[in-house]
């Protein structure tokens, strides 16, 4: 049995349109990571810890699924924002220009915990400051990294380029997350 340690819409729809049932389960995580970590040891350091106080629920056969993203830009990583300036000012930084969005995914049973990752590379095309405004006024994204989703409308209008997995960007790589279950069930 999966068990999905999210409350993301995103990712319990993408494990059902995958086939995959899941029982959802999840506790409260601060998310912070050493300073020192950049990119992919950053989402994978947050799938980890959010694994943590799960772990102890789980009984034999169940596999947890717990998951970050990371937008990477620049040198930088883009988290949640906390406010409407925050997300204006994320979107002004992505604007023409290609970032990283970093998905990790940790698979934790009783006696075994895996963390995979993938890496998926976004274009945006030149956002104007008023395609940034009403984006973050009509949708307001402070539940997503890097203050977008890219199955929203500023993913429609602004994506010029994607390198890698829609899916990943979505928040979840959906061909590894199935591969690595197929492992842990065999």
């Amino acid at each position: 049995m999966v068990i999905l340690g999210s409350k993301s819409p995103r990712r319990q729809e993408l494990l059902k349109s995958m086939g995959i049932e899941f029982e959802i389960r999840t506790a409260d995580v601060e998310e912070i990571y050493p300073e020192d970590l950049k990119g992919a040891d950053i989402s994978d350091y947050l799938a980890k810890l959010k694994a943590q106080p799960i772990k102890p629920t789980l009984k034999q056969g169940e596999i947890l699924l717990t998951s970050d993203t990371v937008v990477w830009h620049k040198g930088e990583s883009l988290a949640k924002a906390s406010d409407r300036e925050e997300a204006i000012d994320m979107l002004r930084k992505l604007s023409n220009s290609t970032h990283e969005v970093i998905t990790s995914v940790c698979f934790t049973t009783l006696d075994q915990q895996k963390v995979v990752n993938q890496t998926t590379e976004v274009t945006f095309c030149e956002l104007t400051e008023e395609m940034i405004v009403y984006y973050v006024d009509n949708y307001e994204p402070y539940d997503k990294a890097g203050a977008y989703g890219i199955q929203e409308w500023i993913g429609l209008v602004g994506v010029k380029e994607i390198n890698g997995s829609y899916h990943n960007v979505v928040g979840m790589p959906t061909s590894l997350v199935y591969n690595t279950l197929k492992e842990f069930s065999s």
